[in-house]
């Protein structure tokens, strides 16, 4: 069932059907989540079912902006004063804090872990259904992407739409909220081990984080817990992934000719083609790349191609978001 979010009455159904332990489409400012209540263990089974998710790999837990604090005492049971700092600067926005669990909270989401991750999405329709939640006595709503498991991220209602097609028209609500304005998903900052490790990257910077940490940021080490979007494989299309520099696309191209119909290509720079080759150009700008990213892929895979060629993104940790997804749909 698709609703429009803009009416409030869309957003109270929605509210409903978190409480009554139902799934709800939900769009954020990074990806649209497949969203159920966070403290209703059986509503987060659904969860992964749907999506074909391992139980053990542990979802984010979203909160509202108007008292994070108190949703997070309800999930975690301590929070290093770093983080207090992210919380405060960042919040809301597309930040993932991995805190330690509270036992008797969320424990399905964890995916059994006794870590828990938080996140304050800033997007105002994910920001409603969550205070109308609340009234219905919802503390939080756990929301992973909402795509099968492992592939290629929903940016727009319509891919929620797409990817679910075979649930009974009961089975989930989804918010149209329009398209995800930075898109792709949030950062995830492990704070467990009394400094900040960087488990997967977004739109946020390193030296940003670190600046308001107060602290460096730690790079990911088997010691981590595990988190969403951090397998090798992820965020994958049907079609093949490669990434190649422009030197070596130009050359492949040329050597292919007319053979290379079979291939798409998202590149900044010029690359002649044979004709009739599905083709978009990856904007020179990080954040504008991010906002498409998964919308392009979702467009070249969708014209039957064997494999999509990306020129690999430029060096430059404003591009550590983008390199990251890309590198992952490709493994």
């Amino acid at each position: 069932m698709l609703l429009d979010a803009s009416r409030p009455e869309a957003i109270e159904q929605a509210a409903r059907r978190l409480a009554d332990g139902g799934l709800v489409g939900l769009p954020t400012e990074t990806v649209y989540g497949l969203a159920a209540d966070a403290d209703n263990a059986s509503a987060v089974r659904r969860i992964f079912e749907a999506k074909g998710r391992p139980a053990d790999h542990p979802l984010i837990v979203h909160v509202a902006a108007d008292a994070p604090r108190a949703a997070v005492d309800h999930y975690a049971r301590e929070v290093p004063a770093f983080a207090e700092r992210l919380i405060a600067a960042l919040w809301p926005g597309p930040l993932t804090l991995i805190l330690p669990r509270r036992a008797e909270v969320a424990a399905v989401a964890a995916g059994g872990q006794d870590s828990v991750g938080l996140r304050c999405p800033s997007h105002p329709v994910a920001q409603a259904v969550l205070r109308a939640a609340a009234t219905h006595g919802v503390h939080g709503v756990a929301a992973p992407s909402a795509n099968r498991f492992g592939r290629v991220s929903p940016t727009s209602a319509a891919h929620v739409m797409e990817e679910f097609a075979a649930l009974a028209d009961d089975a989930l609500l989804v918010l149209d909220g329009g398209a995800c304005p930075v898109g792709i998903e949030s950062t995830i900052v492990d704070c467990t081990r009394g400094h900040p490790v960087l488990l997967r990257p977004g739109v946020l910077t390193p030296a940003r984080l670190e600046a308001i940490a107060g602290q460096p940021l730690r790079a990911r080490d088997g010691a981590a817990p595990r988190a969403s979007g951090t397998l090798e494989s992820h965020y994958a299309p049907r079609a093949k992934v490669r990434l190649m520099d422009a030197r070596q696309l130009r050359a492949a191209f040329q050597v292919l000719g007319e053979d290379a119909r079979h291939i798409a290509l998202y590149a900044r720079s010029p690359i002649e083609t044979a004709r009739g080759t599905p083709r978009r150009r990856m904007p020179e700008d990080a954040e504008d790349a991010a906002r498409e990213l998964f919308a392009v892929l979702r467009e070249l895979d969708a014209t039957g191609v064997r494999l999509i060629w990306v020129e690999t993104p430029p060096d430059g940790p404003e591009w550590d978001g983008v390199r990251d997804r890309l590198s992952r749909a490709a493994a």
